[in-house]
């Protein structure tokens, strides 16, 4: 086993800047008519509490906004149906979400072309005219604004997803591209200027070149940029097992490399150095089929992404918060490596637990390194993470904290590793059954919560100090809570235990 010792020190010199609550992703929007998923995304919300969400398919067919009808003199004119737009964002508004707006794909009847992605066949082509684009971008601005007032403007909007890959922008076209950004944004910002706009959404794949490109571009053209998104996955290149995808997780270290690097190009521009950085996707793997994503071996590795995500960007956006979710089909079964936090049957995997930690990281940093992080918060109380990545720790590690104070504390700890809050086990266990008997689904609902210890801890010679003991890939929140001891006339804690 490794041993560690961490000081708990207000004067530690670290910063911990933490906007893991920022915003989470979805599937195609349209999918948020589905009762599982509001029942999802309400578990999320009450346990979590994300800002924003953001997924793909505003346009596309299922939501109907676009649509065409022939006018007196026999020509084909647009008109616009937010029948389904409103339900989507009410339903989000009611569990405290904006939405991150992101704008695509291309409505079937506006489409240049009919390639197509995803099981849901969102069109991928640019548009027939640019003007017809612009045109359905202001008339859903100005619903929303009509809709929902001057908060709407608080909205971000990101143009299309992930236009360097041929499958979501016909042919990777570059200028093409460039060219869709530039109508957008000039359309965005003639409906109202407060409107903040960013792109270009890149994943990994020639991703230094295509920020360069798109960042001297903007410079060029003087665009009045608001922010700039791209995409961070971990995985190495998967190998295919039937329906499930494999792969290792890479060192984390030479990952956050690709988003400096990200950083420095657009402070290399001086009128845009600065400038909010939004990774509005992010997880392990980049492929809703990969196990991984069900494990506490992706819990703990997303701890240990959440704990340094916030040095150079604005925020992160976990991909997804649920599984229901179609891009490759139906999953057959609950657990079958789905993006989500949360598996289908409202089943908490490991992951969200890493978020639901990370929420209650609200205060003063006292330590951040590879493996824990910790603050003291306004009441004074104070609160961590510590996790364990078995491709980093290789073995069980014993990590002994040191805190200054005095009198007594409650130190309660919250772990989450291989027989806590692991339902993927269990489910295991059971059989791996496709479909849950309301009974399963109890039971795995059951399993899926983290254990819970508390300790009663005494100062000795002006300290708190007290070990946690991690498991490989597992993680565990801990909180230290000054208690007075005020027992009832009478009463005794050790004799009723005890007799």
């Amino acid at each position: 086993m490794i041993e560690r010792q961490y000081q708990l020190d207000p004067a530690c010199g670290e910063t911990f800047y933490n906007h893991a609550d920022y915003c989470v992703g979805t599937g195609r929007m349209g999918l948020a008519l589905h009762r599982e998923y509001f029942e999802q995304l309400k578990l999320v919300q009450e346990h979590i509490g994300f800002s924003y969400i953001r997924g793909h398919g505003l346009f596309c067919d299922d939501m109907a906004i676009y649509q065409e009808r022939k006018d007196e003199n026999g020509n084909m004119v647009p008109e616009y149906n937010f029948t389904y737009l409103d339900r989507v964002m009410d339903s989000y508004r009611e569990v405290g979400l904006r939405p991150f707006l992101e704008l695509g794909f291309m409505p079937k009847k506006m489409a240049s072309g009919d390639q197509t992605v995803f099981y849901w066949k969102g069109n991928v082509t640019p548009p027939k005219t640019y003007e017809a684009w612009q045109a359905m971008v202001q008339a859903l601005l100005r619903h929303l604004l009509e809709r929902y007032g001057e908060d709407a403007l608080t909205w971000p909007i990101e143009v299309w997803n992930e236009p360097n890959l041929p499958g979501f922008w016909k042919g990777a076209d570059k200028e093409e591209y460039f060219r869709l950004f530039e109508k957008t944004l000039a359309a965005i910002k003639e409906v109202d200027s407060r409107f903040q706009v960013g792109g270009p959404a890149i994943c990994g794949v020639r991703d230094v070149e295509w920020m360069q490109d798109f960042m001297e571009f903007c410079h060029n053209k003087a665009l009045p940029l608001d922010f700039v998104t791209r995409h961070f996955y971990t995985f190495d290149d998967p190998s295919e097992d039937g329906h499930y995808s494999y792969g290792g997780l890479r060192d984390p270290e030479v990952s956050f490399e690709e988003l400096r690097r990200s950083r420095e190009i657009i402070d290399s521009f001086p009128e845009y150095k600065g400038m909010p950085m939004h990774i509005t996707e992010f997880n392990t793997s980049y492929r809703p089929d990969s196990p991984v994503h069900d494990t506490t071996r992706n819990a703990a590795y997303i701890a240990r992404l959440l704990a340094s995500l916030g040095e150079v960007n604005e925020s992160y956006s976990y991909w997804t918060f649920g599984d229901v979710f179609e891009e490759m089909g139906v999953p057959f079964t609950p657990f079958h490596g789905g993006f989500g936090l949360v598996a289908n049957g409202c089943i908490p995997k490991p992951t969200f637990w890493t978020f639901a930690f990370f929420k209650q990281l609200q205060g003063k940093c006292l330590l951040r390194n590879k493996e824990s992080v910790a603050v003291r918060r306004e009441d004074g109380t104070v609160a961590g993470v510590a996790w364990n990545v078995a491709q980093e720790a290789q073995d069980a590690t014993s990590l002994t904290f040191t805190l200054p104070g005095e009198g007594q504390w409650c130190l309660l700890t919250r772990t989450v590793d291989e027989t806590h809050a692991n339902p993927l086990k269990v489910w295991h266990d059971l059989g791996e059954p496709a479909q849950l008997t309301q009974a399963q689904k109890q039971l795995l609902q059951e399993s899926a919560v983290p254990g819970l210890e508390t300790q009663l801890l005494e100062a000795e010679n002006g300290e708190v100090k007290f070990t946690l003991t991690l498991s490989e890939n597992s993680l565990q929140s801990f909180e230290l809570i000054p208690v007075t001891l005020r027992s009832h006339y009478g009463y005794s804690y050790e004799r009723a235990v005890k007799g």
